[in-house]
């Protein structure tokens, strides 16, 4: 189905787009639908989708087999609140990411959106230090150029400079910052590069509920691999002191 121009403008001037300017000048790029890694356009013409619409869209778009299982659901039922009530739909998938989980791993919280899912895990960071007597552990200590997302807690263990702190400067929990690691992913890994966060954490220990970390991979930071090792290292210094780790994998996980 075309757009039409009154309709692209009525978009323009009243529909905010995610990181669109308060009033845009050009109008968002028209798409009548989607077939594979590719996102087709009122006229016919194919665009290569290369952000798989932010990393979601891992299988392609219009899959036949997602489609199938989509429909054969909503014949069942399209959604039913979670609280107090259970499903198979949901069940069968939590045993199958428990099947693959690390050892150890034994609960799953089921969320709808990176955001959420980063939201929830600093609150139960936060919720067990304060169970465990410990309130003055309020505090997240990550590295820079992470992203974790949009919403106000994600956004606080987001890069303090790219993720627009200034904005919201007098709102935001401030948390403690890391220089990003300088040791890259096949680079021999030398010791003296996690000195900085060595140091760092130690000054703020008593007060850090948790880390919180991209694993491996910085993504929208700027694709930034760094040394494995210095994830073990954060393991390693967490578990030292009882501070809890938390791998944000929203972005690498699931064979992204």
């Amino acid at each position: 189905m075309n757009l039409t121009t009154n309709q692209l403008e009525f978009d323009r001037l009243h529909i905010w787009h995610p990181y669109e300017v308060a009033e845009p000048v050009d109008s968002a790029i028209p798409i009548a639908r989607a077939e594979g890694v590719h996102l087709i356009q009122p006229n016919g013409r194919e665009l290569i989708d290369g952000m798989s619409s932010w990393w979601c869209a891992i299988h392609g778009y219009n899959h036949p087999t997602l489609n199938e299982a989509i429909h054969r659901q909503t014949q069942k039922m399209a959604h039913v609140m979670f609280g107090g009530f259970a499903h198979q739909p949901a069940i069968d998938l939590a045993r199958t990411l428990l099947s693959i989980a690390p050892e150890g791993l034994r609960h799953i919280f089921f969320c709808d959106s990176g955001s959420i899912a980063v939201e929830v895990a600093l609150k139960m960071a936060l919720q067990y230090m304060q169970a465990t007597g410990q309130p003055q552990r309020s505090r997240f200590m990550t590295i820079r150029h992470g992203y974790h997302g949009d919403s106000f807690g994600a956004m606080s263990v987001c890069d303090p400079d790219q993720g627009m702190h200034h904005l919201f400067a007098r709102f935001l929990p401030v948390q403690v910052f890391a220089d990003s690691p300088d040791c890259g992913f096949h680079e021999p890994w030398r010791p003296e590069s996690f000195d900085p966060f060595r140091t760092l954490f130690a000054r703020h220990q008593p007060e850090l509920a948790a880390v919180i970390l991209e694993p491996i991979i910085q993504g929208a930071g700027g694709m930034r691999f760094y040394h494995p090792k210095y994830l073990e290292e954060v393991r390693t210094l967490c578990s030292e002191h009882g501070v809890l780790l938390i791998l944000d994998e929203i972005a690498t996980g699931f064979g992204r």
